[in-house]
């Protein structure tokens, strides 16, 4: 029964996280003919159709795709801060020994597909490009894993969730560090001072969901204004949402209790509605259910859907309509450098890594899991869609025809290394030959 409750949430996350990936190859797709169909310039226009509102002291209008990859997207990274967060205090990261496998082949997947670009570039104006190849789609990695059944272990699907998280991590530095423009101090300052102030909040017991939204729109204003992608805000004010509940199972057993037997004795009405006495109890459940719930899970669980069914999947419609066509130019060079970094960085770069730590004692891996299936993992990991896009967006803001080349690298280094790493999985040994 412990098992049982121990997986079942983390199963319904791989489901959720596999459908998505099935909408995210949809809206892919029809981005692609949309972009490339008689109907080409609505999508533009479309995205660049300017929405905002303006003051005498303050403007705030910017194209629908800025709100989508830099609002939507920030909310994304909210979520990602929660999953962070709760990963590192108790789940799949909350120990050293937890915490070895997958960090060591997120080590992999990120420094080897960077330094392999680094390698292979040879244009100046094409290098901010090296953080492209970086960051795995956690969503369209678990769909490929999915269809591949019982053939895949549980503990290498908790494997490619928890280097993903780490991946993100990895990213979401890189995105704060080298990918923000010129930063304004004081505004920033501000903005930090505000989240700050929320996490001073949350340690002495106090936590407002109406405040931190407030705060939180305030902060990501301030990020934007001072050259700080807004996105990051979204990281760090998750981290002020508590995790802990204010409750015990205990009390709130007792409270349920007391409240179940009022309810049966209590007065019922012949209207269809609740009597006064029913109506205050009711409210009562309520408010002894909120402080029973941890304020992170109750979030992380309710955004978790609108992330998967509608953020990510509107971020792929407006991001990957890349037009193909001979009055577009085409940087073949760059497109084959992300390919090969996307597949072979990532497919090479996590195996190897994590065969120098197993052979220097630093990591434990899996029983169930064998070499074989780390290797086609590993080439699944070269999915490197909704993030490496993102990615390319800030990396080349300025060269439209540098950010259409490296959509055509990523979309095609995520597909051949989705091919080869199911092929692997699907065709592979599983008692492969190389002890571990």
């Amino acid at each position: 029964m412990i098992k049982k409750l121990f997986i079942t949430p983390f199963q319904k996350f791989v489901k959720i996280e596999s459908f998505s990936g099935i909408l995210l190859l949809i809206c892919t797709l029809v981005a692609l003919f949309w972009a490339n169909s008689p109907l080409h310039e609505s999508y533009s226009s479309i995205l660049e159709y300017k929405v905002g509102f303006s003051g005498e002291n303050f403007e705030l209008k910017k194209s629908v795709l800025f709100w989508i990859n830099d609002g939507l997207m920030a909310i994304f990274f909210f979520l990602i801060g929660l999953e962070i967060k709760r990963e590192i205090l108790i789940g799949e990261l909350n120990t050293v020994k937890k915490l070895a496998f997958p960090l060591f082949g997120a080590v992999g997947g990120a420094l080897i597909p960077v330094g392999l670009f680094m390698l292979l570039n040879q244009n100046p104006e094409t290098f901010k490009g090296w953080g492209i190849p970086m960051a795995t789609d956690i969503a369209f990695s678990l769909a490929v894993l999915n269809t591949l059944g019982k053939r895949i272990p549980l503990s290498l699907k908790i494997f490619l969730t928890a280097f993903a998280i780490v991946d993100d991590i990895e990213a979401v530095l890189v995105i704060a560090v080298f990918y923000s423009e010129s930063i304004q101090v004081a505004l920033l300052l501000i903005g930090l001072g505000l989240i700050a102030l929320l996490y001073v909040l949350t340690y002495k017991g106090y936590y407002s969901k109406f405040v931190m939204i407030v705060v939180g729109i305030i902060v990501w204003v301030l990020f934007l204004k001072s050259g700080v992608h807004p996105t990051v805000a979204g990281i760090l004010i998750a981290f002020s949402v508590p995790i802990r509940q204010e409750i015990k199972t205990t009390t709130f057993l007792s409270q349920l209790e007391g409240i179940y037997n009022s309810i049966k004795s209590a007065p019922v009405l012949k209207e269809p509605i609740l009597s006064n006495q029913q109506l205050k109890l009711v409210n009562n459940l309520t408010h002894w259910s909120k402080k029973f719930q941890s304020p992170l899970q109750h979030l992380e669980h309710n955004l978790h859907n609108w992330s998967a069914y509608f953020i990510i999947p509107v971020f792929a419609l407006a991001n990957a309509g890349v037009l193909i066509d001979s009055s577009v130019h085409i940087d073949m060079a760059l497109v084959f450098h992300i390919i090969l970094c996307l597949v072979l960085g990532k497919g090479l770069g996590i195996p190897l890594v994590i065969l120098v730590a197993k052979k220097l004692n630093l990591i434990q891996i899996p029983s169930d899991i064998h070499f074989i299936q780390i290797l086609g993992v590993s080439f699944i990991a070269g999915i490197g869609f909704t993030m490496a896009i993102f990615i390319a967006g800030l990396a080349f803001s300025t060269s439209p025809e540098f950010i259409s080349s490296a959509k055509i690298g990523i979309l095609l280094g995520s597909l051949i290394s989705a091919v080869i790493g199911y092929l692997i999985l699907r065709f592979g040994p599983v008692k492969d030959y190389i002890k571990l």
